[in-house]
Order: structure tokens, then C-alpha cells, then sequence
């Protein structure tokens, strides 16, 4: 009689490690998969070759929806105005040294008045806008910019930058 109540208690408490074991072990799972971060996505504009050819940034509250490859632009038939082309201004001769450039730095640059970090800062540049490069500091960490289409000159950290050809 001994051996069977012996029996039911090790089996009883067997069976309750099981069941605890088994819960441990499922919680255990689903912890560890919840603290993994999912996967960084990935779109076509961190390819270093669309990157090339991101659209110039916008003025600030101006944004404009742009057209992915293959669609076109449909105008509204209920567009009655015609617009004129308007004449592009013919481009200024650059000033001796400068070059025309263009911003590689992907978040855009501080435009500031001054060739130093603590300097107010007078603007920004987006990426890929067009520049044009007219000095640099004498430790050629700074560069002067004015924008291309403006009159607005000011200083940019040095090496965000790169030559265009013209």
C-alpha cells in the first residue's frame, strides 16, 4: 500500500514539474523574441546610386508630392490658366577660385555666418542642392558657399561637400 501512494505522490509531483517546465520554458521563448529588435527596413533611397539622384529639398511648408519613375503628371481638366515659361537667367561668371558643387551630406548642412561651430547659424542646405563653392578657411575645415539661384553666402563644415562638372 505504501508503494502505490509512493507511486501517485511521484507521479503527481512529476507531472506538476512538467507542466511548470514546459510554461518556464514557453515564456522563456516568447521574452527573448519580443526583446529582439525586428530587422532595420530598407528602402530604395539608401542605395548609394538613388541617393545620386534624390530630389532637391524644399523650401520649408512647400513640399511637394514627387512622381516615382514610370507615372506621369496628369493636369486637371478643370485647369483653365496657361502659364508662360519663364526665362532662366543666364548664370553669373563665378568668381576666380570658386566651383560649382553640390551637398553630399545626406541630413543637409547648418548654413552659419561665421567659419566656427559656435556661430548663428543663417540658414540650411538640403541634400544634393546646388552650391557654389567661393573659398575656404585657412585651416581648410570651413567652406564659404552661396547657394545657387540666391544671393545667400555663408559657412559650411568642409568635406560635406563635392565638385560638380558643369
Amino acid at each position: 500500500m505504501l508503494s502505490s501512494v509512493t507511486k501517485f505522490l511521484l507521479g503527481f509531483f512529476l507531472a506538476i514539474a512538467v507542466l511548470v517546465g514546459g510554461g518556464v520554458a514557453i515564456a522563456l521563448y516568447f521574452v527573448n523574441r519580443t526583446g529582439i529588435p525586428p530587422a532595420k527596413p530598407v528602402f530604395s533611397n539608401d542605395s548609394p546610386s538613388v541617393k545620386a539622384q534624390a530630389p532637391k529639398a524644399t523650401e520649408p511648408g512647400g513640399g511637394k508630392p514627387s512622381l516615382k519613375p514610370g507615372n506621369q503628371a496628369q493636369s486637371s481638366p478643370t485647369s483653365t490658366s496657361t502659364e508662360s515659361p519663364k526665362a532662366t537667367p543666364s548664370p553669373k561668371p563665378l568668381p576666380s577660385g570658386a566651383y560649382r558643387g553640390r551637398v553630399s551630406w545626406a541630413e543637409g548642412l547648418s548654413l552659419r555666418s561665421q567659419p566656427n561651430q559656435e556661430a548663428e547659424k543663417i540658414g540650411g542646405v538640403g541634400f544634393n542642392q546646388k552650391i557654389i563653392v567661393l573659398s575656404e578657411s585657412e585651416d581648410k575645415s570651413w567652406q564659404k558657399i552661396r547657394l545657387e539661384g540666391s544671393e545667400q553666402e555663408g559657412w559650411v563644415k568642409a568635406g560635406n561637400t563635392e565638385k560638380v562638372a558643369q
